[in-house]
């Protein structure tokens, strides 16, 4: 049976499909009775155990690891000399430093700063930076080069933070329990290391990363926001709501009374061309969709293709962004407070992959 599929970079071609399906059938076929195997897509790396129905989804979403064409974790029998080209294979594929990967992140976020510092030494006029903003390199860049403790090879400070940050959100922890388990790896580390205390700390070094939200003042009653020309205001303008509430006059805060929390658009849509890593992904509705009629994406679509019969022009680039938009109402709180409703808004990228700007039904 060929496996030429896993080093297919289009996984939604019927040959990448047809691939999983054989895997899948496979590792029922050598695992009967599981319900959990090794997911060998790339990001679970073969080192963790998914459902099988989620690998599949796994698969068409973050690819197979492409050295794993002898299946051996998953019962396929090896001789002497398959074992040994298997062991050839598995010493060849990359290993991610995840200290690089944070220096790309900062490259990514500071492209000015760093091609300056590069070139500090030709005779190019350098590129004028915001002094703030090159502070905030600084500090970023600080920490992604001081060591967690002393003679830590595996992780500068800001690399433990970003791991960290990124297994809170991975598994949905809370603050409480995120600052618990802080506590805890500060303990068993060295009295000299440079971890942050708690999650309140660890987002100030993030920071500099930017991605940041803005809270902006609401009247009680929605009538307004008070906002840009409205910002000084401290009473509603057609309601004459007060904006802050009623607290002692000792008190040297005001407290408003309704927040609203908005996140810029216009930053997240640039930082997704600054990255290397998503600038191509933000092309492949043109560039590497495969058009077969096949129902994969909604740029396949009778809607996205009357849309760019409608305006050519904007069709003609692709970077050019498709948005999608929606917004639905929910209580956070259950029955304990019938009154309160939230309504987010989302707005997503409908440029990127299917693996990456849809989730598949649960």
């Amino acid at each position: 049976m060929s496996r030429r599929w896993i080093q297919n970079p289009n996984r939604c071609s019927d040959e990448y499909f047809d691939g999983i399906e054989d895997f899948i059938e496979f590792a029922r076929r050598q695992n009967p009775g599981a319900t959990r195997i090794r997911c060998p897509c790339r990001k679970c790396n073969n080192t963790l155990w998914e459902t099988i129905e989620n690998v599949g989804f796994h698969l068409v979403r973050n690819g197979m690891i492409e050295t794993y064409s002898i299946w051996n974790l998953h019962g396929e029998q090896l001789d002497h000399a398959s074992s040994s080209n298997a062991t050839r294979m598995d010493s060849v594929e990359p290993i991610v430093d995840h200290n690089d990967q944070v220096m790309d992140i900062i490259e990514d976020v500071f492209p000015f700063a760093s091609t300056n510092i590069s070139n500090e030494r030709e005779d190019d006029v350098p590129t004028p930076i915001d002094s703030a903003e090159f502070e905030q390199y600084e500090k970023l860049l600080k920490n992604a080069n001081q060591e967690l403790y002393p003679g830590c090879e595996s992780f500068s400070v800001l690399t433990a933070i970003v791991e960290l940050m990124h297994g809170k959100i991975k598994y949905r922890m809370s603050n409480l329990c995120f600052d618990y388990f802080l506590g805890v790896f500060k303990r068993m580390l060295p009295t000299d290391n440079c971890l942050p205390k708690d999650h309140k700390q660890a987002k100030k070094v993030l920071n500099g990363l930017g991605l940041g939200y803005e809270k902006i003042h609401a009247c009680k009653n929605n009538c307004m926001l008070f906002y840009k020309e409205h910002e000084t205001l401290d009473t509603c303008l057609i309601c004459n709501e007060s904006r802050f509430k009623m607290t002692s006059q000792n008190r040297t805060t005001k407290i408003p009374q309704k927040v609203m929390r908005y996140l810029p658009l216009k930053p997240r849509l640039q930082r997704l061309y600054m990255s290397t890593h998503t600038a191509t992904d933000m092309r492949w509705h043109k560039e590497k969709r495969v058009d077969d009629d096949v129902m994969r994406h909604p740029a396949d679509g009778e809607a996205w293709k009357e849309f760019d019969r409608t305006f050519p022009e904007f069709a003609a680039d692709p970077r050019n962004v498709r948005l999608g938009l929606a917004t639905d109402g929910f209580n956070p709180y259950g029955v304990l407070n019938q009154h309160h409703s939230t309504w987010p808004i989302f707005v997503f990228p409908y440029n990127l992959p299917p693996w990456k700007c849809m989730k598949k039904n649960t």
